[in-house]
């Protein structure tokens, strides 16, 4: 089948899915430049003569399905650059991790991920969201579109007074998809098809004249063809579930005001709050998983997709005119996830208090649950218990230990109201149906015993008029409830009293007094690495601490044996000096720990992924 032309330089190319070429019109003709939008089997090559192109210089990806790209090897023989999805990325030039760890028995993940490539390919770069990119004279604007996969996006080319989208497999024709099955992300839910309602709608924001998808023909009519996807699917979303579910609202509504200035965003993971200046300039307090439809099995990076879905609304309702800071109450990924992309695409600045800081910069430094991927550093570093100023307002970010142990409350006077944002520190329903908020512990979080009187002490001492939590109803404050929550924190202490026995206790709810950091991290074979021993003293008498290395066969340790001397409770840090001798992915070493008269035995490890010198 010959290539067709949907527009000046654009063609379309048969094969596994349609590939699309497109090249700089303006350009000499002969041996003139082209990206591809696809690749499927790799059939464009063989067009490439014919329409006097010399060579495919870039591949952007929409998604990374085998039929979308089964023929990258070639196009990477060929000299092309691969640009693919950022949530992605892994799926394309880490794939051998998926087909090793994916989960095959009893499964109850649906998505299609094991329609991904059969081995690796080298990437380029991620496609830069809610951006322009540029290659071989063409430039694409790259909008995230996900439904069909997590982590799908679409490029947008305006050309001769007209904007094609092309939307991979999002819409097939009007009011249809070309997989149903794609769109099911998890067991009996549905992330997939609210994706694609949500995806549709907000593709409706750009003004397209054409839509040239993956799979179906060109469609002239974008407005009419979104909007039918959109009504069809939502009522496929009503049919599977108990009640209706108005995706439209909450694209163009998402936000409640809880008081003039102070905005919560309802369509979030984790609850996103929005403090609004007079200045026209907005904070948001927490930014997690925007406009979600839900959370799908798996923790890996195309499990996971953050996006600016809300921010239209915001200005368009609100009359925001920059989004200028973005505050965390803690770490946790669906908190921050958001942050990095407010950061690059609306030049938000990262202000993260100083006990969340380096958690966030480094995940790696320990082995704590709900980080990010990456590496999230901070514009400004907040120190704790002194006020800082926005604009109008000021701010005062307090110590609060308890859901984990790098988490901050947030003290705000705003609209004559005093407001406290409290992360996750408690859950429930704020009292309603009979129900008791619970104190959110957990101890792979490092809870310590006597977080929540803490807590509740600094609420008492802020005397807070609205409690702002992270995923439930805000909560007006009375003395009542003030109360209710020290009761709460003593039971919580009491009953970790009675159920854990002296020396447990002492250790540490967590079960850790000795810890190797950075828990993961990256090594050559034959190169040192340094780790920080941190060890802690449980015992009520000073004890001589010794921590033996224990490591693969063939590696070598500086220390035999360390050792320290430590008064009762102290906590100290020693160094240790480890060599890998063979590559390998997730090596382990670890400390063997004895305190006194305390046998821990390897008490904590760390993990290494080693390669070979030069590799």
């Amino acid at each position: 089948m010959t290539a067709t032309e949907i527009a000046r330089g654009v063609w379309r190319i048969a094969d596994t899915c349609h590939v699309y070429l497109v090249v700089d019109p303006d350009s000499p003709e002969g041996a003139r430049d082209a990206v591809a939008i696809d690749f499927g089997a790799g059939r464009a090559l063989a067009h490439l003569a014919e329409l006097g192109i010399g060579r495919i210089t870039d591949v952007f990806m929409t998604h990374h399905h085998r039929d979308q790209g089964q023929g990258l090897p070639l196009a990477v023989e060929h000299g092309a650059r691969i640009h693919v999805p950022p949530v992605e990325r892994e799926l394309f030039d880490r794939v051998e991790e998926m087909w090793e760890g994916r989960q095959l028995d009893n499964d109850y993940n649906l998505r299609q991920d094991r329609f991904s490539l059969l081995e690796s390919v080298p990437v380029h770069a991620a496609v830069p969201e809610y951006r322009h990119v540029e290659a071989a004279g063409v430039r694409l604007l790259v909008v995230p579109t996900p439904g069909h996969t997590i982590g799908s996006v679409s490029y947008l080319l305006d050309r001769d007074d007209e904007r094609i989208a092309f939307t991979g497999d999002l819409v097939y024709g009007p009011g249809q998809v070309w997989s149903l099955a794609a769109t099911q992300w998890s067991y009996t839910q549905n992330e997939g098809p609210a994706m694609t309602v949500l995806s549709a709608l907000f593709l409706h924001r750009y003004r397209l004249s054409a839509i040239a998808p993956s799979h179906g023909e060109v469609m002239r009519d974008p407005d009419h063809v979104l909007e039918l996807l959109a009504q069809t699917m939502q009522e496929y979303v009503d049919s599977r579930r108990s009640y209706p579910w108005d995706l439209r609202a909450r694209l163009e509504d998402p936000f409640v005001a809880l008081t003039p200035h102070l905005l919560l965003n309802r369509t979030s993971m984790s609850c996103s709050y929005v403090v609004l200046s007079d200045t026209g300039e907005a904070l948001i307090v927490d930014y997690g998983y925007d406009m979600t439809t839900g959370l799908v099995l798996g923790q890996e990076r195309a499990a996971r997709r953050p996006w600016l879905a809300s921010l239209p609304a915001l200005r368009e309702l609100y009359g925001v005119t920059r989004i200028s800071v973005a505050l965390p109450t803690h770490y946790h990924d669906d908190h921050i996830a958001g942050m990095p992309l407010l950061r690059d695409v609306e030049g938000t600045a990262l202000w993260i208090p100083e006990n969340v800081a380096p958690t966030m910069a480094d995940p790696w430094l320990e082995d704590l649950p709900c980080q990010w991927y990456d590496p999230i550093v901070a514009d400004r570093v907040l120190p704790l218990g002194e006020p800082f100023t926005w604009n109008e307002y000021t701010f005062t970010a307090h110590e609060q230990p308890g859901h984990t142990l790098y988490a901050v409350a947030y003290e705000l006077d705003i609209d004559g109201v005093k407001v406290v944002f409290t992360g996750d520190q408690q859950e429930g329903l704020g009292g309603r149906d009979g129900r008791r908020d619970i104190m959110n512990y957990q101890y792979r979080n490092l809870f310590r015993l006597g977080d929540y009187v803490r807590s509740a002490e600094l609420y008492r001492h802020i005397g807070p008029g609205l409690m702002a939590s992270g995923h439930w109803d805000p909560r007006w404050v009375d003395d009542a409830y003030l109360d209710y929550l020290a009761e709460s924190g003593r039971l919580v202490d009491d009953l970790h009293e009675r159920l854990l026995p002296a020396e447990a206790r002492a250790i540490g709810p967590d079960g850790q007094t000795a810890s190797l950091r950075p828990y993961r991290r990256r090594a050559v074979a034959g190169h040192a690495v340094s780790y920080s021993v941190r060890v802690r003293n449980p015992l009520p008498e000073r004890a001589v601490a010794r921590m033996r290395p224990v490591v693969p066969l063939g590696w070598r340790t500086a220390e035999r044996e360390l050792e320290v001397d430590l008064e009762p409770g102290e906590e100290t840090s020693v160094q240790l000096t480890v060599t890998p001798a063979s590559p390998g992915r997730r090596q382990r070493i670890a400390i063997d720990v004895a305190i006194g008269d305390l046998l821990l035995g390897q008490h904590a490890e760390a993990i290494l992924d080693v390669v070979a010198a030069g590799s």
